[in-house]
């Protein structure tokens, strides 16, 4: 899948070497996106969001560790990626964004608000930036493999060629049944190396750095219930493996108690993918964004 004129990559310097990423549309007015990718994933799982905003700047890029950011050394913690992207914003001469998270990436997007909050018009986390209690009785080694079970084990594996990578995402129980042109542009994105060893561009040892800072600790959770609001939470019904929830109801609901300024959304029929990766998740989401622009730049206005 061919990238429209309209995108196009960026490289910035950050500590330690180079990150990358994509814009749409560098040249719109108006309050620019910044969008942050998954845990596993790349600025590519934005594309659908990013070409139905077509009147908006959005910016995304590949976190440290993943994508073509995987040579960037660590450490991984979500402090790192959210100045990384403070610093691709200023290589990119953008002030100020509404920041939108799916995933880890909203987790991201709360300490980029905590430490950055004056580059910040509004937040939108989708599926994600809640705290994930750690399961009883888990060590810490082996708590990334049961918080993301394949998401983790295929960042070992390597494939003959692209064809055996496709084939792979194709089998997954949360892409494969809902397989469109932006998912296979993701993956195609995802691969890294040389033939016969391709591999996910994804570093394992940044993922797993990342899964033990979900689960509120470090002060994450202070921050999150400090943020400004309003603050509004996607969250889908079905999870990594199309299959249970991320989030039960019960922890958004307790969230949403201790946090007023959060606005809770339920997306009807998606997973913790499709919610962004399909044009039935996206289309739930974009909406309330638009909204909430329009809003922040007549905040901004009259300021």
């Amino acid at each position: 899948m061919e990238r429209p004129v309209s995108y196009s990559t960026f490289s910035a310097p950050v500590d330690g070497g180079t990150l990358a990423g994509g814009h749409w549309r560098a040249d719109a007015p108006g309050l620019p996106i910044l969008a942050v990718h998954g845990i596993s994933a790349t600025h590519r799982s934005w594309d659908l969001v990013a070409d139905a905003l077509a009147d908006r700047r959005v910016i995304a890029a590949d976190l440290r560790g993943r994508g073509r950011s995987n040579t960037l050394p660590g450490p991984y913690g979500l402090e790192r990626h959210a100045d990384d992207l403070a610093a691709a914003l200023d290589a990119l001469e953008v002030d100020r964004t509404f920041v939108v998270g799916h995933s880890m990436g909203a987790f991201v997007t709360a300490r980029f608000a905590e430490r950055h909050p004056d580059r910040v018009a509004g937040i939108v986390l989708i599926d994600g930036g809640l705290p994930v209690p750690n399961p009883v009785g888990v060590s810490p080694e082996d708590l990334p493999a049961v918080l993301l079970g394949p998401a983790l084990e295929r960042l070992s594996m390597t494939f003959p060629d692209r064809a055996a990578y496709l084939d792979f995402w194709r089998r997954h129980p949360a892409l494969g049944p809902y397989w469109n042109d932006a998912i296979e542009a993701y993956v195609e994105y995802d691969i890294d190396g040389t033939e016969p060893a391709l591999r996910s561009s994804a570093s394992a040892e940044a993922v797993a750095e990342n899964a033990l800072q979900l689960d509120g600790s470090a002060g994450y959770a202070d921050a999150l219930a400090g943020l400004p609001g309003p603050v509004d939470f996607f969250r889908a019904p079905r999870g990594l493996l199309d299959a249970a929830p991320l989030y039960p109801e019960e922890v958004v609901a307790e969230w949403a108690e201790r946090m007023p300024q959060l606005v809770v959304h339920e997306v009807p029929d998606v997973n913790h993918y499709t919610i962004v990766m399909t044009a039935e998740g996206a289309g739930n989401v974009i909406p309330v964004v638009r909204t909430r622009l329009e809003a922040a730049e007549m905040k901004e206005g009259a300021s």
